[in-house]
């Protein structure tokens, strides 16, 4: 029993990096395509990060392929994207640059002669390529994750939530939030389906938060549901002030609806409305990316409320292998998720290289490249550190 409970654990971490190592490779992958198409010098496209597993160089392109032994990451590399000009170079420096310059052309003929990797390098092309080639793998992401959606809402059904009023009532289902029950209204009932809360669509529970936030107890509140196979428009009187502390204040949500739970089912739709909720649900996800931020920054959030690559993973594992709905959900989240955290204007990321670009176009010059790179390094110090903070609170938690 103990040997079977240890392959589902190893196989459901399997499962989520997995996932995270798809969602990465579109992610390159875009840069990949997007790069090919407007002439950019690639030299290697890589999957993980550290020693090469597995490694092939294209006799066509010269291009090298690899899987690395680290899978949570990875890298589409770009000839002259991180490299600057030095004006001012010591002799010790120079001589330096001649060893490896004589390494590589070793290397070079150790080769069966493949052919040199076609294209410009990366800083040689316009501004406005450079942008599109940088852009293209959060593209890639949010398309991915749109289509999962797609297939999610068409397939299984948009997920919505059902109410459970009384504890003793409460579905065989997980339920997602729950608190403890003061009394009985003559509002909601156990099974409602909310499709509209005080006359707004929800999709994710932030939108409940927004639909009463500022209410006060004893408010009426519309809420439209599916009952029975009905469509019933219900009267909640909310029971207290719907004054929320941050995005995540589920407890409070609970107890103005004066109800036990909540939990996810599914709205059976058609394919065009599907789409049409699809796009929404993913905006929403994005919402809620920039939203945390934001209220981590404010101080709304704490820092424990965050997550790196090891509490990401524990969480994906255990959503990936309750159901397809949910392999799907969380494999779309992940990938909304990464399109739009690789935007932000954040050093190290996708969104700041832009920056830069931008600010070159502007200037008709780029800024030094030096102090771009050093910028971009310790973004990455950064981000890897953070990453490592919250996974160690988490554990202290």
């Amino acid at each position: 029993m103990l040997a079977i409970n240890v392959l589902k654990s190893v196989g459901s971490i399997a499962l989520a990096i997995g996932i995270l190592l798809a969602m990465v490779t579109v992610h390159e992958f875009g840069h990949y395509i997007v790069g090919k198409l407007l002439n950019f010098k690639i030299t290697e496209f890589s999957v993980g990060f550290g020693p090469a597993i597995l490694k092939k160089r294209s006799k066509k392109s010269g291009e090298l392929f690899a899987l690395r032994v680290v899978p949570l990451g990875g890298y589409c590399a770009f000839d002259g994207e991180d490299e600057y000009e030095e004006t001012d170079q010591t002799e010790e420096q120079n001589e330096q640059e001649e060893q490896n310059e004589q390494k590589e052309q070793k290397e070079q003929k150790e080769q069966d002669e493949y052919p040199e990797p076609k294209g410009e390098r990366f800083n040689d092309q316009p501004p406005w390529k450079r942008i599109l080639v940088l852009i293209a793998g959060a593209t890639m992401n949010y398309l991915l994750a749109l289509l999962l959606l797609v297939i999610m809402f068409a397939g299984i059904g948009r997920p919505v939530y059902s109410v459970v009023v009384e504890k003793s009532e409460q579905s065989t289902a997980t339920v997602a939030v729950q608190t403890e029950r003061t009394n009985v209204s003559d509002g909601l009932q156990t099974g409602d389906v909310i499709l509209k809360l005080n006359g707004k669509n929800v999709y994710l529970i932030t939108d409940y938060l927004d639909a009463i936030s500022g209410e006060k107890a004893g408010a009426e509140i519309p809420v439209l549901v599916s009952s029975g196979g009905e469509l019933i428009t219900r009267t909640l009187v909310l029971a207290v002030d719907a004054n929320f502390a941050n995005m995540s204040d589920t407890q409070t949500l609970l107890k103005a609806m004066n109800i036990y739970g909540l939990f996810t089912v599914t709205e059976q739709q058609g394919f065009f409305p599907s789409i049409g909720h699809s796009f929404v649900y993913s905006f929403k996800i994005g919402g809620t990316v920039l939203r945390s931020l934001g209220e981590l920054i404010t101080g709304k959030l704490g820092i424990s409320a965050m997550g790196g690559p090891v509490t990401t993973i524990s969480i994906t594992a255990q959503a990936a292998t309750s159901g397809l709905m949910s392999f799907l959900n969380i494999a779309a989240f992940i990938g909304v998720n990464l399109a739009v955290f690789n935007l932000l204007p954040v050093p190290a990321l996708d969104g700041c290289k832009v920056i830069f670009c931008l600010i070159e176009w502007i200037r008709k010059k780029p800024v030094n490249r030096k102090i771009e790179t050093i910028i971009n390094l310790v973004g990455i110090i950064f981000l890897f550190g953070f990453a490592i903070l919250v996974d160690l609170l988490q554990l202290f938690i």
